[in-house]
């Protein structure tokens, strides 16, 4: 099992603070480095200094790490247009020598949307903003060199684009994520290499990951192809009083989080994570960390709840 660490910076992070991070969660030999999309706090966080975007941030990443990998859970269709974002992508990926996961989705936070101007849809007209992007920027990507790339939707409409530039990756992984019974599975079935459920329970996770697995057999998809992660917020320490002292810096309740998260000293979140792997099969977990200043807390999963993991 794979863990990855997972930021919320529009609770309150500079880009240095999230070079850090990035940095210490490389040295510790953490398979990625993600981060949300997101324009304004949530709750009672303060948010200072300030939201920084997403795609900026990891440039500047590409460029001051060498081999994490690095990606978003998740963009939203609503921040930006297809095109551009498509471009964004590609050059953050060349600058990391190959390095990026584009995580995409709907959009949900009304909030943010009204705070910076971004027009906000219905549901429906979301999802369909989020099919289309899906199907632009795969289709900008995986046009050969030296042909056009057009594409005439509701939404969305290209004409003769060069489709450049190209990533270094061919094709670049795809998270796509979500609770929705039947379009959401048959979207990542088309288009995803990973489905990701951010802080569900065991049990909707098991129902959906099935729905994922039938939506890629009904167009010929071994569902195997697909890999299965779980985003998870995190508390760890050494004994009860560490644990106790992190839940409170992040504003949690120490039996809520072992409930709804992994939560406890390494040996109860190996089993936690044990219990989740042998119900639902993922291979792979995003580890909220919600106290960015706290880079001992990254090093002690890394020392001692990964090397229990690997085999």
């Amino acid at each position: 099992m794979e863990l990855r660490i997972f930021t919320e910076p529009q609770q309150g992070a500079s880009y240095d603070d999230l070079l850090r991070v990035a940095r210490a969660a490389e040295d510790a030999g953490y398979g990625a480095f993600f981060r949300s999309d997101h324009y304004l706090k949530m709750g009672s966080a303060d948010g200072l200094p300030g939201p920084t975007d997403a795609w900026i941030t990891l440039a500047g990443l590409a460029r001051e790490t060498k081999d994490i990998r690095l990606g978003t859970l998740v963009t939203a269709a609503t921040f930006r247009h297809p095109g551009p974002l498509a471009i964004s992508v590609a050059q953050v990926d060349q600058m990391s020598g190959g390095r990026v996961e584009f995580g995409l989705g709907s959009g949900w936070f009304a909030e943010e949307h009204a705070a910076y101007g971004l027009r906000f849809p219905a549901l429906g007209e979301r999802f369909e903003l989020f099919e289309e992007q899906l199907a632009i920027i795969t289709g900008l990507w995986s046009t050969p060199v030296g042909e056009t790339f057009s594409f005439d939707g509701e939404h969305y409409r290209l004409t003769d684009s060069p489709a450049l530039p190209k990533p270094t990756q061919s094709p670049v992984p795809v998270v796509i994520g979500g609770m929705g019974a039947k379009r959401t599975p048959a979207l990542a079935a088309r288009y995803a290499s990973e489905f990701n459920l951010p802080f569900v329970d065991v049990d909707f996770a098991t129902a959906q990951f099935a729905r994922v697995d039938a939506a890629c057999r009904d167009i010929g998809r071994d569902p195997a192809t697909m890999t299965r992660s779980v985003g998870l917020v995190l508390c760890v320490g050494r004994d009860d009083a560490e644990v106790a002292r992190r839940a409170a810096a992040i504003g949690r309740e120490v039996d809520e989080l072992k409930q709804n998260g992994l939560a406890g000293t390494p040996a109860e979140v190996v089993a936690r994570l044990g219990e989740w792997h042998a119900k639902t099969g993922i291979s792979r977990v995003y580890l909220q960390v919600l106290d960015l200043s706290d880079l001992d807390h990254l090093e002690l999963v890394a020392a001692e709840v990964a090397p229990q993991l690997r085999g």
